[in-house]
């Protein structure tokens, strides 16, 4: 799985004009699933997720949680995040994993991340048309790929 975090100040996504997930201060995450991951995988990115010491402490350095600032959570799934496009100019997208496993593994993040953080995870909907919007703090975007574990 491969997630893109953001950390944001507000954030929001839309299907059909109706506003489906919406955070304030928190991280958006984009949330892609490749052929092959498993469980496992959602269990070592939640926890990454919310050990990730990117909000800055009283001193203005980058070292609290999401969980450490009560912050919010919203997480759009993404299958182009594994695009691959090494031949041509069109991106192929044969290692985003189908979406009868995809829902599974991205729904199964958001539960574990909600239970575990004590609140609702905003989400956008599996597989519509997303309009995503959001103001990125810093910026700060961090890629975390749970093939890779860097």
């Amino acid at each position: 799985m491969r997630l893109i975090i953001q950390r944001c100040t507000r954030a929001c996504v839309t299907v059909d004009n109706h506003v489906t997930g919406a955070i304030e201060k928190g991280l958006m995450i984009l949330v892609g699933v490749a052929v092959g991951d498993t469980e496992e995988d959602v269990e070592w990115l939640v926890s990454k997720t919310l050990s990730l010491r990117i909000f800055d402490d009283d001193n203005g350095v980058m070292n609290r949680s999401v969980m450490d600032v009560g912050g919010e959570i919203l997480a759009v799934s993404q299958f182009t995040l594994h695009a691959s496009t090494r031949k041509g100019n069109r991106p192929s997208y044969i290692k985003a994993a189908r979406p009868e496993t995809a829902v599974v593994l991205y729904e199964s993040y958001c539960r574990r991340l909600s239970e575990q953080m004590g609140k609702n995870v905003e989400q956008g909907i599996f597989g519509a048309h997303m309009k995503v919007e959001l103001v990125n703090d810093g910026p700060v975007t961090i890629i975390i790929d749970s093939r890779l574990r860097e």
